[in-house]
């Protein structure tokens, strides 16, 4: 069985930094692609940054291009979410996302991913 266990968040002035992580186990060695989405209060969730295959290949929402990235640790079945910059618009609870079967594309869509953490609340104060 596949668990995804997000952590790093927290609260935080605009301008200032947190690096979330999230950190698998059960086939974790197997997946193709992880992800971290976000979901602010009566919105949809979106997608933040995506990392795909053996080469890393990144993705970026385009609110977060330049601010945000996405790394991973395939030693330590973690993926790390490292955020800069961040500014009140950013509050949101961010999953984490992971899936095993090989798709080519960005997989920036929410339906792309078959795994998800419980989700860890991003406070950004103006």
């Amino acid at each position: 069985q596949v668990q995804l266990v997000e952590s790093g968040g927290g609260l935080v002035q605009a301008g200032g930094s947190l690096r979330l992580s999230c950190t698998t186990s059960g086939r974790s060695s197997s997946m193709y692609a992880m992800a971290w989405f976000r979901q602010a209060p009566g919105k949809e969730r979106t997608v933040v940054a995506t990392i795909r295959g053996s080469s890393a290949n990144t993705y970026y929402g385009d609110s977060v291009k330049g601010r945000f990235t996405i790394s991973r640790d395939n030693a330590k079945n973690t993926v790390y979410l490292q955020m800069n910059s961040l500014k009140p618009e950013d509050t949101a609870i961010y999953y984490c996302a992971a899936r095993f079967a090989i798709r080519l594309g960005a997989l920036a869509s929410p339906r792309d991913y078959d795994y998800w953490g419980q989700g860890t609340q991003v406070t950004v104060s103006s």
